[in-house]
């Protein structure tokens, strides 16, 4: 690793430690060179994945999109932002753990459906409103109809 200061590609590791917040590991570093402490952080690097969009065209995944959709739904609603990365880094964990290198931003949308169903039920409806494009509000009143009756299977089990 080269030192920030010196550029002395000689360095001891001096403390590892995972970083809590992502899926990487910090390493406290002393250069052999210069002797003064910088820190790295070490990532797995992944293959990138393309979103096939509605439209045809293809763009790298982003997890922040993804998440920006999601506190959108979650607008004003009791859900923390906890809640919220832990529900894209479950995404973000079934998009990489799919092994393909493309995948459909249909695909994505039912993952999101799936955790916002037992996440919050309003943030739910709010996503599916945009995600399922309601024509009109019969379209709406369907899509309520058959989460009630999903609801309903999941209370009598």
């Amino acid at each position: 690793m080269k030192c920030i200061y010196c550029g002395n590609e000689e360095s001891k590791v001096i403390d590892s430690r995972s970083a809590e917040e992502t899926n990487s590991i910090r390493r406290r570093r002393e250069c052999l060179g210069c002797g003064r402490r910088f820190t790295t952080y070490e990532t797995i690097e992944t293959t990138p994945i393309l979103v096939i969009k509605n439209n045809g065209e293809r763009e790298l995944f982003n997890p922040a999109k993804v998440k920006n959709g999601i506190i959108k739904s979650c607008e004003k609603r009791p859900v923390s932002m906890h809640q919220i990365d832990q529900l894209v880094a479950e995404i973000e964990k079934k998009v990489q753990n799919s092994l393909d290198e493309e995948i459909s931003s249909k695909k994505i949308g039912e993952y999101v459906m799936e955790g916002l169903k037992t996440l919050d039920e309003v943030a739910y409806v709010r996503f599916a409103s945009v995600y399922k494009k309601f024509s009109d509000i019969s379209t709406f009143f369907e899509f309520i109809n058959d989460y009630e009756k999903f609801l309903d299977n999941k209370t009598t089990k």
